[in-house]
């Protein structure tokens, strides 16, 4: 590839990863949402700056340097946020603080020091990229938004695989060992080439999605044709049925199993969670049913003295984590403390029984 190219395929990745950080952050999605996609795109564009020739055109600005340094954690951040609809909260935020941290160590230090906070640095990052690649593949047979499915797939997959075989080749390359393969890195023409490549294709996926990637879960209302809305009735009906007959129970239930349970369309019952019963994901809406049941046992007198890991148990979940987890994010509140508050102020006496 001819070395006068490079500049300009660098700066399509720029340009694109610029225009969807603005298109989100000027959009009525969350703030969460905002944030996370925002400075992942910054960061990744700073990147791309620094990894090439356009970083000497701009004269080696050290704020851009070091908005690179968290690359892997913002994009981490993103696909919590975007994947599994998580906020951005000062735990989460640690994935940005680390790197960044050993980013600007690496560049204020020398010697054998340097080199082994450098190694620090990439490791960090490919064990971000991974888990984030975890995260993509985890979600993806529950997720009930068609567009974000693709996403999972076609492009953040796609780059999350990049950034681990990114910090392979760059580790490798340190040492003297594949240097055939340097071409690949983001530094190279034939790496920035495919980062241009996976920065369009995901410019062109999220903007055309984005009200359904990032907006609020919402019902559709009536459909105006007859037999389809007549058909989605009796799916619904199947379906609820299903659940109030204590499906929701079955440990590692999944969107398949219930399609299969009801001989249903996996991919018709999906749209139907989704846009009928405002869900973004299967995991929510099965949550929402063992939450509610937990709600009500945990506000039982008569059950003040059975522990929340057996409650958890009874109602599917296979380890407390998951069940403490799910009921926070519902509730606001541990289960724990949610059973004190409703048995202290359904008797005041109780509330020493727990």
């Amino acid at each position: 590839m001819s070395p006068l190219l490079d500049p300009f395929i660098r700066g399509a990745a720029v340009g694109a990863l610029l225009v969807i950080g603005l298109a989100v952050w000027n959009s009525s999605v969350s703030r969460h949402a905002r944030i996370a996609t925002g400075m992942a795109m910054l960061s990744l564009a700073a990147w791309v700056i620094c990894e090439g020739p356009l970083w000497t055109a701009f004269g080696r600005p050290y704020l851009v340097l070091a908005l690179s340094f968290p690359v892997g954690g913002f994009f981490w951040l993103f696909v919590a946020a975007v994947f599994e609809d998580r906020p951005v909260t000062p735990v989460r935020l640690l994935a940005v603080a680390a790197p960044l941290i050993t980013g600007a160590t690496m560049n204020l230090t020398h010697g054998a020091l340097s080199t082994a906070i450098w190694i620090a640095h990439n490791v960090l990052g490919g064990a971000l990229a991974l888990h984030a690649g975890f995260i993509i593949v985890r979600g993806w047979r529950g997720d009930l938004i068609e567009s974000r499915r693709r996403l999972r797939g076609l492009v953040f997959g796609a780059a999350a695989l990049y950034g681990m075989i990114e910090v392979v080749l760059s580790l490798s390359s340190r040492f003297g060992a594949a240097a055939p393969l340097r071409g690949l890195l983001v530094s190279g023409p034939w790496g920035g080439l495919a980062l241009a490549v996976l920065a369009l294709a995901s410019a062109g996926l999220l903007l055309s999605g984005r009200p359904s990637l990032f907006g609020p879960s919402r019902r559709a209302g009536a459909r105006p044709d007859a037999r389809g809305e007549a058909a989605d009735r009796q799916w619904l009906g199947k379906l609820e049925a299903f659940m109030a007959d204590g499906g929701w129970r079955a440990e590692g239930l999944t969107i398949g199993a219930v399609a299969k349970a009801l001989d249903a369309p996996e991919h018709r019952l999906r749209r139907l969670i989704n846009r009928r019963l405002g869900h973004r994901n299967f995991a929510d809406f099965v949550n929402g049913h063992r939450i509610e049941a937990a709600k009500r046992r945990l506000a039982d007198p008569a059950e003040a003295r059975t522990t929340v890991a057996a409650v958890a148990f009874d109602l599917g979940y296979g380890s407390l984590g998951p069940f403490n987890r799910a009921f926070r994010a519902a509730t606001g509140a541990t289960p724990s403390e949610w059973r004190r508050q409703a048995l202290a102020d359904a008797s005041p006496i109780l509330e020493e029984a727990v």
